[in-house]
């Protein structure tokens, strides 16, 4: 009968003259990625549109960190405000870097 170490207990290593193993047997030691990692992205212009049903006045918010902050009730209006909005996207300056553009 052969005597086999407990793999819940760190074993000894003969050469290195009785330090400690850091892994057990069998178990991967590789560096797993980290599931919560952060792209550096984050939120700049929001749009929140609500239109609860008949009988009631649609309406849409949009707001953005480089101060801008509208409002609009109405149909028409509202839908206005989701062009507008559209449109902001692609001129704000927190999301389009000026560097490099002709003055």
């Amino acid at each position: 009968m052969t005597t086999r170490p407990n793999p819940a207990k760190p074993a000894l290593i003969s050469d290195s003259g009785g330090a400690l193993r850091v892994v057990a047997e069998g178990v991967p030691s590789a560096v797993r990625p980290d599931l919560l990692w952060d792209d550096g992205r984050r939120p700049v212009a929001w749009l929140h549109i609500a239109a609860p049903g008949r009988g009631t006045t649609p309406s849409a918010h949009s707001w953005c960190q480089c101060g801008r902050d509208l409002f609009a009730a109405g149909q028409a209006r509202a839908l206005a405000l989701v062009t507008d909005h559209a449109q902001h996207r692609t001129s704000c300056p927190l999301r389009n870097s000026q560097e490099g553009k002709a003055a």
